[in-house]
């Protein structure tokens, strides 16, 4: 057996002696080593690691004048995400008008929030060039479809999306807003990573249709913000059923219950938050 047969075998160095000969460190030693590091050692190096990956994570900073962040994500694109960020975000207006409510899209590349909420143009700058929100329905809202023409695409690598990302976070003057609805884009990749790690976020809310390629992919955005310890708010199950109402809300209830296995429960606050059109 040829020494990089050894190396790839055992994972061990191996080590040349004056005549030629080969030595290995490795093989007997190794599963020592192994041996070694299970129970007390095992829990060590688990902790090491865990602080070792911290110390490159951003600082979260709040968005300033924003009390509250509640995100709509979902695995999937097209299961209704961007109608309930905006019904949620009108719901909030309508519940209390006393209180000052935001919409952010952060689908760069997908904005909904112009169309949906009915706004145009671009947004003015402050005297401290920071953007102005564009206002309707008594709801300031901010997307990069104010940026950009309506049909023009957005065709950027991550550097630069990350780069609008942080601008959208960091460079609009909301004011004073006691909720901050952001519409994710679907996926768990760089900005929603990026948004959950440099603010601090009040809850999920996760959007899913019932079929079971949009629940796997529920599941995923479900773990993924428990991973990374945002709350989880309500599931969100957009079902075209006919029936009487009891029959509409075991329906949902199921839908939620079939994207959380058995480890997320306790991540999930209220169970179902039913946005099915009348």
């Amino acid at each position: 057996m040829g020494i990089w047969q050894r190396l790839l075998i055992f994972g061990g160095v191996s080590l040349r002696a004056g005549g030629g000969a080969t030595a290995p460190l490795g093989g007997s030693r190794a599963m020592v080593c192994g041996r070694q590091l299970s129970g007390a050692g095992s829990e060590t190096l688990k902790q090491r690691r865990t602080q070792i990956m911290s110390r490159g994570l951003p600082k979260q900073k709040p968005i300033e004048g924003v009390k509250q962040v509640i995100v709509v994500a979902s695995g999937k694109g097209g299961v209704g995400k961007s109608t309930t960020a905006v019904n949620l975000a009108l719901a909030l207006a309508a519940n209390d008008s006393t209180k000052a409510i935001g919409l952010l899209d952060v689908d760069v590349y997908g904005p909904s929030v112009p169309k949906m909420m009915n706004l145009k143009g671009n947004p003015e700058l402050s005297q401290s060039n920071l953007m102005r929100p564009l206002l309707n329905y008594g709801i300031a809202c901010m997307s990069m479809g104010f940026l950009v023409e309506e049909s023009e695409p957005v065709v950027w690598r991550g550097l630069m999306v990350m780069s609008a990302i942080e601008k959208l976070l960091r460079q609009v003057d909301w004011g004073q807003l006691d909720y901050l609805v952001v519409d994710m884009p679907p996926g768990t990749g760089d900005v929603q990573l990026s948004v959950s790690q440099n603010i601090p976020i009040t809850g999920a809310v996760i959007v899913s249709t019932p079929q079971d390629i949009a629940l796997m992919d529920a599941h995923k955005g479900a773990e993924m913000f428990r991973r990374v310890h945002v709350p989880g708010l309500a599931l969100s199950p957009r079902l075209e059923y006919s029936g009487t109402i009891t029959e509409l809300t075991s329906a949902s209830t199921s839908q939620a219950q079939a994207i959380l296995p058995p480890q997320l429960p306790e991540w999930l606050g209220p169970q179902v938050c039913d946005t099915t059109p009348d």
